[in-house]
Parts: structure tokens; C-alpha cells; sequence
């Protein structure tokens, strides 16, 4: 699964990912991309609190690529 949050600024990459990911199953893996700053603070706190497993971050040139491991449903 592929989430562009490329132009959204704090809080809506993680409110849209929050979002979307709610309908994924445990253990499925996603790459969500956004230019915000904030977006790898952001996503960590995220994955911690929704029980996601947080795969790596990476930045090149201002865009971050976030990768996770879907965990507890519904959260």
C-alpha cells in the first residue's frame, strides 16, 4: 500500500493515514511519502500509539518515505 501525503502539512498525513489504514490488515506493509518537516516525528508517535510497527524512514531531498507494519486493528 502506497500513501502520498506529498503538500499536506501536520496534523493531515497522519489523520489521513489513520484513516486509511483502519481498513488494512494486521501485518500488511505501507510506504507513506510527505514532504512536511514534521512528517518523521509525526509517524513515529503514530505507529507507537496505533501499535504499528515503524520499518525505517528515509529522506532525500525534502520528502521523507516512512515505512510500517500494520498492527492492532482500529486504533
Amino acid at each position: 500500500m502506497v500513501l502520498d501525503y506529498r503538500g499536506l502539512r501536520c496534523p493531515l498525513p497522519v489523520i489521513r493515514a489513520r484513516k486509511a489504514l483502519r481498513r488494512v490488515p494486521s501485518g500488511r506493509e505501507a510506504l507513506i511519502t510527505a514532504d512536511d518537516a514534521s512528517a518523521p516525528a509525526d509517524f513515529t508517535a503514530f505507529c507507537d500509539i496505533a501499535g504499528h510497527e515503524l520499518l525505517g524512514i528515509a529522506e532525500h531531498e525534502g520528502l521523507f518515505e516512512i515505512r510500517l507494519r500494520t498492527g492492532r486493528k482500529g486504533r
